[in-house]
């Protein structure tokens, strides 16, 4: 979220960001709602003030005095619960708009919304086969690597069976991925992909893509079965989880920046994709991915400079394994609520004819922290928000369709890259005899 002062006294700069990230809020109401809730809050507190003098005084009080300003008391006291009941209401509304109001996005930053993405950087011209070329699917089906149809009878919708030569090369790229951005500096951890509601409010996961997340049955309840009356949730990437670890915290500056990274199982619900790459592995609804996240100090150049370095981690692997991509700039429309500034990387996929999205690197300056309230101590003893960045190291099995499609060979058989051939085992794959 942004901060509050900031909000109030750039109104039109705040709009402007609403308008171009094409965003339903209300802040002409927000800010009316922010006027009635600190009128009620002063109100509040001057009757507080006269109960805790009228606490102070009594002791000195006659019967009569006392019986008098007892019903005097008993007045105020109905006024102060009345009051309370309508700051309850006011706040709940109040902090359901707070949480809409997005970040400003960068000056850079280009407005708009898909087609107004900006393509900043191209690495290597995509092969061109002397024979027809297979898809992922058709790959898959002959060299006996993925199961579509008994994916979809186990899971439904999206499932899939990842098999053979396949499971090892998922394995081995996620492997590989997690040990390049470990000796980059990143601490490596196993995130829960089961979290709690403040976890997803905290990322900004919540309110804006709640249909795409999946809340768990029969959570109500603790292993005794007694009601706890919290939801849980699975996450659709160990971003919230690695953000929440250091919630409530205040980080001294000598620890900045802080880099984590984790490897985890990740689950989407994917409800505004209906009819959007329905086929193969590209869009599904549980796969694994490493991602990174930075919290540095409240710089712009310093989170820029964050944010450029966690794109070339993720290009330096993509080289790795000499897969043809670009880089896009994301346009407003297009790029989250919370997001000052994005970036996607888009690998080729030969079946597509075209980029498909592999990464996604983003920076949300202070506009997570403050939701997850994560300050750090300067050297000279202020207390403020740290930035958060956040950016896809490697997802699979996606990345598997970029490796199958452009290592596959004229005879039906696909080429393993060299930089997995040791965690594989194997440098082809072909057909089972």
């Amino acid at each position: 979220m942004l901060d509050l002062e900031f909000i109030r006294t750039n109104i039109k700069q705040v709009k402007g960001a609403i308008e171009k990230k094409d965003l339903k809020v209300d802040l002409d109401e927000f800010l009316a709602l922010d006027d009635k809730r600190r009128g009620l809050i002063q109100e509040i507190d001057s009757l507080r003030e006269r109960q805790n003098a009228f606490n102070k005084k009594v002791v000195g009080l006659s019967k009569e005095e006392k019986d008098k300003s007892m019903a005097d008391m008993k007045v105020l006291s109905n006024d102060l619960s009345s009051l309370e009941t309508e700051l309850s209401k006011i706040e709940q509304k109040w902090n359901d708009l707070y949480l809409l109001i997005p970040n400003i996005p960068s000056d850079d930053t280009p407005v708009g919304g898909e087609n107004a993405n900006l393509e900043i950087e191209k690495w290597e011209t995509p092969k061109r086969f002397g024979f027809s070329p297979k898809s992922h699917i058709e790959l898959g089906r002959d060299l006996d690597l993925i199961d579509i149809e008994k994916g979809v009878r186990t899971s439904g919708f999206r499932g899939y069976y990842l098999k053979n030569e396949a499971a090892q090369l998922h394995l081995a790229v996620l492997q590989y991925a997690f040990s390049k951005i470990i000796s980059k500096g990143f601490k490596p951890m196993i995130t829960p992909a089961i979290v709690r509601e403040f976890v997803l409010i905290g990322s900004g996961h919540f309110p804006f893509g709640k249909d795409d997340v999946y809340e768990l049955a029969n959570t109500g309840k603790n292993e005794r079965g007694e009601k706890i009356g919290e939801s849980l949730y699975l996450a659709g990437t160990s971003e919230p989880a690695l953000l929440a670890y250091f919630a409530d915290s205040v980080l001294e500056e000598s620890e900045l920046p802080v880099k984590v990274c984790a490897l985890s199982p990740c689950y989407r619900n994917e409800v505004g994709s209906y009819g959007k790459d329905t086929k193969g592995l590209y869009r599904i609804h549980e796969f694994m991915k490493v991602e990174q996240a930075v919290l540095c100090k409240d710089d712009v150049g310093e989170s820029d400079r964050w944010l450029n370095e966690m794109r070339h981690y993720s290009q330096e692997i993509l080289r790795d394994l000499e897969l043809p991509h670009r880089v896009v700039q994301i346009a407003t429309e297009d790029m989250g609520a919370g997001k000052r500034k994005m970036y996607d990387i888009e690998t080729w996929m030969p079946s597509r004819e075209a980029y498909g999205e592999t990464h996604s690197d983003s920076d949300l300056t202070d506009w997570q922290p403050r939701r997850l309230n994560i300050k750090y101590k300067t050297k000279g003893g202020e207390k403020n928000y740290v930035y958060a960045l956040n950016n896809t190291v490697i997802a699979s099995p996606r990345i598997l369709i970029a490796i199958l499609e452009n290592y596959q060979n004229e005879d039906g058989s696909v080429s393993v890259p060299k930089v997995l051939v040791p965690l594989c085992g194997f440098d082809k794959i072909e057909a089972k005899r």
